[in-house]
Parts: C-alpha cells; structure tokens; sequence
C-alpha cells in the first residue's frame, strides 16, 4: 500500500512540473527545515491560522467555506496593512490621495 502512495506523490509531481514546463513558470521549493526561505507565506499562513482557523469550529465543508472567504476579503480588502504603513488596501484608500 505505501508504493501506490508515493506513486501518486510521484505523479503529482511529474504533473505539476510537466505544467510548469508549458507554461513557463519555473518552481522554486523550500528546502525542509528552512521555512524562512518563504517567509511571506509563513507570515499569511500564521495569520490565517490565528486569525481564522483557530479562531472558529467548522460544522461543514461550506460552512469553511463561507467563514474562510469572510475571512479573505476582510484581509484583502477591508483593513489596513503593515506594507502600506498601516494605510487601508488601494480601493479603501483612493478618497485619501485626492
């Protein structure tokens, strides 16, 4: 049983580099132990893990869904962010520039 489980891994794989390939993206993986190398997605997942997931008990696939997406467009859309200097996302903060 744990042949066809990495067969499939194995296959995953072929795929996603047989589709990087074609469509000129070249991948880049961060070496195990070393999370530091993809330190912005370390930062966004421990945001949405702390901010979302810990955060509430999800009775169904949908429910996950909803509350994941209420999640995602407070993020992206309603609240201000370090990057900006703590200024609100692009289309809040258009009355701001003129």
């Amino acid at each position: 049983m744990p042949e066809s489980r990495s067969t499939r891994v194995r296959n995953s794989r072929a795929e996603l580099d047989q589709w990087a390939y074609t469509n000129g993206v070249r991948l880049t993986y961060v070496e195990p132990g070393e999370p530091i190398q993809n330190a912005y997605i370390e930062t966004f997942n421990a945001r949405l893990r702390d901010e979302c997931l810990n955060q509430h008990w999800f009775q169904s696939l949908g429910d996950a869904r909803r509350l994941i997406e209420q999640w995602r467009e407070d993020y992206n859309e309603d609240r201000p962010h370090r990057v900006r200097g703590d200024r609100l996302v692009p289309d809040r903060c258009q009355g701001e520039l003129r």
